[in-house]
């Protein structure tokens, strides 16, 4: 077994990932790890934008007013704040990389998204994540100080009882990572980890998410002994694409922001008037979410209609020219006619808890992105501000890591990683078949409306095939379908423990069994 030393080790090379890698490059040598391509996270799909008070108008009270309204109230002040007063500065940063967001008479374009009291989203188009994501990458590629491994699926944290002397099992000292292309499974140590592998998407059976966002860093962090929070909290999108062939496209907020509007498919009925008067469609994801979910369910609709037609043809083509030019390749022309759209899962709100500093419970263990719950995002993350918490949360961690640098213990001996006793499969059927179940019950039972008794059937199920997961993973070679069939598993647990324990509807949980909200916010936090 190849084990390889390293004084950083970052797992995800998105926007968090190489936001670190590139603060911890001027003083040290950092590797970052991939699964699959390096441009293979969620980064890179990120239609709309970043959410930025740079406006006149506009105030950082406002940005967080707007936050916590979304959040349900759920959200960490402090955290909102600190994330809110970085975004100017990290937007400064990205324009020094060369990221070329769209210009209005040489100043920065802002446009405007559910859930914002003003226009503060700086946007490349109607393909901001994939221009970051370029910068990022480009940047990082240049700097002799930065490794970009891609190809490796990380099986699990190594910590303390990994050591060939038994060092306690808090202690992270890297991670176990799987090579794609040899099947050969590599010790990557470290004095520094920093998990930034992105969200739990996957876990649903519609999700914009990308294939390869399975909740790796959640489930790895929790079985080393971390403690995660508000799981429950996953974001349904209001507007994806409805489409039999393509399964996970997303229809930009901004398309809404610019003057969308959601009709009834048959009679064209504007129906967000009747779920929330005041913002219609500017309300926030989970209101409109739910809308949705309720007109579809009502009426017995496959998908409702999203049309931004009544606006001039060149305006929605210089607005959305990707979702322009990707409806067009099917048929659908949205200067002309709306768009079919349906809710599809969007972002995992909850995930590993850290603090400012971007810390986590586990000594070594720094965390960053969609698979942290920071107090941010609260019960309802607001548009464009999930990049944002990358960039502010990458550097958070970079900058922790390097005050602290001397305290640091040096790695010790780590043990190889034990093949000795398994084999290949030919019962990989099984790894497809799970998977597929645990994607539709939790669609099914663990959606945008639930109840006690669904909850409770998707439990069961998760504890019978709890049993048969293990028994695989221990009996045969661990491919990247095996991990993160495990992983899928073990963020679905997390998610329908927390969403048990959570008495009231708020946010993005919703009930049928306690459609109130307490008086009081509570986090939902899960101790390993």
């Amino acid at each position: 077994m190849t084990r390889e030393y390293h004084d950083v080790l970052i797992i995800g090379s998105g926007a968090a990932g190489l936001t670190a890698a590139l603060e911890l490059a001027e003083h040290k040598k950092v590797l970052v790890l991939a699964k699959g391509s390096l441009t293979g996270g969620s980064t890179a799909w990120a239609q709309g934008g970043i959410a930025a008070v740079l406006d006149a108008g506009d105030t950082f009270d406002n940005h967080v007013r707007d936050t916590m309204v979304a959040g349900a109230g759920l959200n960490r002040r402090e955290t909102v704040e600190f994330v809110i007063e970085q975004a100017p500065k990290a937007i400064d940063r990205l324009v020094e990389l060369g990221v070329p967001f769209n210009q209005d008479s040489g100043d920065l374009h802002l446009t405007r998204e559910g859930g914002h009291s003003h226009r503060r989203i700086v946007h490349v188009d109607d393909a901001t994540g994939w221009a970051v994501q370029e910068a990022l990458l480009k940047a990082a590629e240049a700097n002799p100080n930065i490794t970009l491994l891609p190809g490796r699926s990380c099986v699990d944290l190594i910590t303390g009882r990994n050591a060939e002397l038994y060092s306690g099992a808090g202690r992270v000292w890297g991670a176990y990572a799987l090579d794609e292309a040899t099947g050969e499974v590599e010790a990557h140590v470290a004095k520094a980890t920093i998990m930034a592998a992105g969200g739990a998407g996957r876990v649903y059976q519609f999700s914009t998410a990308p294939r390869g966002a399975t909740g790796d860093g959640i489930a790895m962090a929790w079985r080393a002994g971390a403690r995660v929070s508000n799981m429950e909290m996953m974001q349904f999108h209001p507007t994806c694409l409805y489409n039999l062939e393509v399964k996970n496209f997303l229809i930009t907020e901004a398309v809404r922001g610019e003057g969308g509007h959601l009709l009834h498919p048959e009679t064209g009925h504007r129906f967000m008037a009747d779920y929330d008067a005041e913002r219609m469609e500017l309300a926030p994801r989970d209101v409109v979410a739910r809308a949705i979910d309720d007109q579809i369910k009502r009426y017995g609709l496959d998908y409702v209609h999203l049309d931004i037609s009544h606006q001039p043809p060149d305006f929605v083509r210089e607005h959305f020219p990707t979702i322009h030019e990707k409806l067009t390749g099917l048929g659908i022309d949205m200067t002309t006619g709306p768009i079919p759209v349906v809710p599809a899962q969007h972002y995992t709100c909850g995930g590993v808890l850290v603090g400012l500093d971007a810390r986590t419970d586990l000594p070594g263990l720094w965390a960053a992105g969609e698979c942290t719950e920071s107090g941010l995002h609260g019960a309802n993350r607001l548009a464009s501000n999930s990049l944002l918490e990358c960039f502010v949360f990458g550097e958070a961690a970079a900058d922790d890591i390097l005050s602290r640098w001397d305290e640091l213990l040096d790695p010790p001996a780590i043990r190889e990683w034990d093949e000795s006793r398994v084999t290949d499969s030919d019962e990989e059927v099984v790894i497809k078949q799970n998977w597929t179940e645990i994607r539709r019950f939790m669609w099914n039972y663990v959606g945008i409306v639930r109840t006690t008794k669904r909850l409770e059937r998707a439990a069961n199920r998760i504890k019978l095939l709890r049993d048969e997961v293990d028994d695989y993973y221990g009996n045969f070679r661990v491919t990247t379908d095996l991990i993160e069939l495990r992983n899928l598993l073990e963020a679905a647990d997390l998610i329908v423990t927390s969403a048990l324990a959570r008495h009231e509807s708020r946010g993005l949980h919703f009930t049928l069994n306690y459609p109130n909200t307490d008086d009081v916010a509570r986090d939902t936090v899960l101790v390993p």
